[in-house]
């Protein structure tokens, strides 16, 4: 990096106090004569140099518990806190110190409101359990019962026509047995019609009832018929008795009634036969297929409707279950937020009030005391880790292509000076501190964390201190004060003492903020100008300079704003 870069590197504020110091030495020093300033000289010299990065910054813990409220919702009030400064021992962790206790007593309040209302969900949730539970038995009930009236009607269909003639019907009308056992089956109706009359043989009816109807219509005719064949017969004897006078015309009449009588008798089971067939038989096997079917349907509707009204009672019970597990939720909240307005101690160290990285310009809380108002996720005490020290400091961009992870760090706190501290780079943040940027855009500071190593028992956070990041060490190398070295017409140059003043031109290499390299023009033993002779001052004839002191060639005279 070029002399002027670092010029570039240090704030305002910095260079005009270490200016003001310089020029208070220097006429404190030289101020007998304008001749002795202008003749103070320096001997250059060849050795070690330590390239170092100068940064202040203030000694923190670089682990920490902080105890946030974790209340949530409205503000609560701080009721007890420990006292800022106070030490947390092994023992207030082990008997779960109380370190803060916020105000819990609307919280409780709300927590009785809220057990009300649990208790209130908590007994519809045992209703709507006790409803299913009913309503599971119910549809088990009904499909029974559905179930058992299709199975007697198909008996009786059975029973009147046979099971040869009703399986036959069932297939034609899509009545399928099965239905009788499956749960979610549906019955696949048509328009057939069915024909009962030409069933009605006894070869077809098997064994049913309606055949043992048949067959005594039949029976009845054949009585019948039998009957009329003997009383014809006898009639016919009778009247050839009666030609031949053997019997008297009151029995052929007799007869001839009887005849007549066997007749109609034939007449009439023969019409009760033909009544039975036509009539009787279709009409009493429709009806009963009709029970049947009736029985399946309803035995559909009976599994449908159970479906539906165990959906609707699992919606219920759902509904309940759901309510039930918000209001537990809520209430179980509420307890755990009463609890949570107890903050107990979980590792020992120095209580701190707030967030450690609390800006407080930026921190609009109210003051952490007893009484102030809390937010939720609020920092409010810090408790820092002792055994892990540190510091956080700014890189400026001119440097921090330096500043790598690993390099050895000089601690000097300005409590303690002569006891100093060391450490090493830990992280280097990747982009600038936005956080510092609003106060100077133009300046770009790096977060740098320097891990402090050992502990000391004055170490607190807050601490002011000096940070010395050793870059490298210059083993053998010509050097000279930095302020011997000028920058002329774009040319980096020293001063040599005489009559008059020669202006010699180097070649500058690494610096500090004491020294600077020589790596050519100058060698070992030089005598140079501590500073550039007021003569060879640009400005001193009112004009203005063509180019600035104290910057080596080719970098920008005018430093970046300072913080």
């Amino acid at each position: 990096m070029t002399f002027s870069a670092f010029l570039r590197s240090r704030p305002r504020w910095q260079l005009a106090l270490g200016g003001i110091a310089l020029l208070w030495l220097l006429w404190t020093v030289v101020r007998p004569s304008k001749a002795a300033s202008d003749n103070l000289t320096v001997v250059a010299k060849r050795g070690p140099l330590d390239i170092k990065v100068l940064v202040g910054g203030s000694i923190e813990a670089l682990q920490s518990q902080e105890i946030r409220s974790e209340v949530r919702g409205e503000p609560v009030k701080i009721l007890k806190i420990v006292d800022e400064g106070y030490l947390v021992t092994e023992d207030d962790v082990k008997t779960n110190k109380v370190l803060i206790e916020l105000d819990s007593s609307k919280l409780k309040q709300n927590l009785v409101n809220q057990d009300i209302t649990f208790q209130s969900t908590a007994s519809g949730l045992t209703e709507a359990q006790q409803a299913y539970e009913i309503q599971v038995n119910q549809n088990k009930t009904d499909i029974k019962a559905a179930e058992q009236k299709a199975r007697f009607g198909l008996m009786d269909l059975e029973k009147y026509l046979g099971s040869q003639i009703t399986g036959e019907i069932v297939g034609k009308l899509g009545l399928r047995e099965d239905l009788l056992t499956n749960s979610t089956a549906a019955v696949a109706t048509n328009a057939f019609v069915v024909d009962f009359t030409r069933y009605a043989r006894a070869e077809l009816l098997a064994d049913g009832a309606a055949k043992q109807e048949l067959r005594k219509r039949d029976d009845e005719l054949l009585v019948a018929r039998t009957a009329a064949g003997q009383a014809t017969n006898k009639l016919t004897g009778t009247k050839r008795l009666f030609e031949k006078g053997f019997v008297t015309k009151s029995e052929l009449e007799n007869d001839q009634i009887a005849s007549e009588q066997a007749s109609l008798k034939v007449d009439a089971a023969a019409t009760a036969r033909d009544l039975f067939v036509r009539y009787e038989f279709p009409k009493m096997a429709e009806e009963t297929l009709g029970k049947f079917d009736e029985a399946l349907q309803g035995l559909i509707r009976s599994r449908k409707e159970s479906v539906s009204k165990l959906a609707q009672a699992e919606a219920k019970l759902n509904g309940a279950q759901g309510r039930y597990q918000i209001e537990k939720e809520n209430r179980d909240e509420l307890a755990a937020q009463i609890t949570k307005c107890l903050l107990h101690a979980k590792t020992p160290g120095l209580v701190v009030y707030g967030g450690g990285n609390q800006r407080s310009y930026w921190n609009n809380n109210e003051r952490i005391a007893v009484g102030s108002q809390v937010f939720e996720r609020q920092a409010l005490i810090t408790i820092p880790d002792p055994k892990k020290m540190g510091v956080n400091v700014g890189v400026h961009e001119s440097h921090i292509k330096k500043v790598k992870k690993g390099l050895k760090v000089r601690i000097t706190a300005d409590a303690f000076p002569d006891d100093p501290l060391t450490g090493d780079v830990t992280k280097v943040g990747v982009l600038p501190d936005s956080e510092n940027r609003w106060m100077n855009p133009d300046m770009k500071l790096y977060t740098t964390t320097v891990a402090i190593e050992g502990t000391r028992e004055w170490l607190k956070p807050g601490m002011s201190a000096k940070i010395e990041i050793m870059v490298k060490r210059l083993d053998d190398v010509v050097h000279v004060p930095l302020q011997a070295v000028s920058q002329r017409d774009g040319k980096t140059v020293v001063f040599q003492p005489g009559g008059k003043p020669k202006q010699v031109e180097v070649e500058a290499g690494e610096f500090t903020d004491e020294f600077i390299e020589i790596k050519r023009g100058v060698k070992a033993g030089d005598t140079v100008l501590l500073r550039a002779p007021d003569s060879e001052h640009p400005g001193d004839d009112g004009k203005k300079p063509a180019a600035s002191a104290a910057a080596p060639a080719g970098a920008p005279a005018k430093p970046p704003a300072s913080k």
